[in-house]
């Protein structure tokens, strides 16, 4: 147990230098001007009541369906809000709200609580007099995710009642000194991770052998690496499968949840994904 705690921050260790060092980019130059596939096309902005976090949302807010909510913690926690662009305005414009933390193009570190923050203002926004989010967002449905470090600071709130669905791309806990944490999720959890190669794979695949009894949970595994799909226009095949589980968990979209569910599932099918799954018959929409 100890030598497996010891690879396992060692391998998370190599993998947080490289993020800071390197400074790999996941958003293609090319993908700047990008609104995503959905029916909204999508944008970014900021507002000073939030300002250290960027805030994708469809260009024209619908007046025919409400936007539920999710909150994004960026890799190697790093406070640039558009590090995940190309992903973050398809998710907004298939009709979510989404805020990342850190400020577009941000420099410095993120926590936890940003997080929190994030989702205190969504739901005060969408209550304050003469707030543009007014009466336009379902604050019932709120999605906490992150991407390898983002996903430590997910693992931090996922105690929050508020949250309906949690999701780690490419992430796992750092040590068995904080398994605990894997104790205060209550909400539907799915795991993305890039395959053997992905430097997070093993510390994912560890979290979801303790995982609580009876949480529902979904894990794929797509062979791409750490940083995944993201950098592809529309975040690539992540990005079509994180808007399926979006769908499902926060719009109870019942053709969504068949790329998830069952032993004929999408997923389950796809010649590259290798995927598993937990008591996703229950307590599920």
């Amino acid at each position: 147990m100890r030598a497996r705690a010891l690879e396992r921050r060692a391998a998370t260790l190599l993998a947080g230098l490289l993020a800071a060092a390197l400074l790999i980019p996941v958003t293609s130059s090319t993908a700047v001007a990008a609104s995503g596939t959905g029916p909204y096309p999508a944008e970014y902005v900021t507002t000073l009541r939030l300002r250290n976090h960027t805030i994708f949302r469809p260009a024209t807010l619908p007046s025919n369906e409400k936007l539920p909510i999710v909150v994004w913690g960026n890799g190697a926690c790093l406070a640039n809000g558009t590090m995940f662009e190309n992903i973050l305005l398809e998710f907004a414009s298939h009709g979510f709200l989404v805020i990342a933390n850190g400020r577009p193009n941000g420099f410095g570190r993120t926590d936890a609580a940003m997080l929190t923050e994030a989702i205190d203002w969504a739901i005060e926004e969408n209550s304050r007099l003469l707030s543009p989010y007014r009466g336009k967002l379902d604050t019932t449905k709120i999605a906490a995710m992150g991407q390898s470090c983002g996903g430590l600071e997910v693992y931090e709130i996922a105690d929050d009642p508020r949250i309906t669905t949690t999701v780690l791309w490419n992430s796992g806990l750092l040590s068995d000194r904080d398994n605990h944490l894997l104790t205060h999720l209550h909400a539907p959890i799915a795991y993305f991770t890039g395959g053997p190669s992905d430097i997070a794979y093993a510390n994912a695949v560890d979290d979801w052998g303790r995982l609580p009894a009876g949480l529902p949970a979904f894990m794929g595994h797509l062979d791409v690496g750490h940083y995944g799909t993201f950098g592809q226009p529309n975040g690539g095949e992540y990005g079509r499968v994180g808007v399926q589980w979006l769908k499902w968990q926060l719009k109870g979209d019942q053709n969504a949840r068949q790329q998830f569910v069952g032993p004929h599932c999408g997923l389950c099918t796809h010649p590259e994904w290798d995927v598993a799954q937990k008591n996703l018959g229950s307590r599920v929409p």
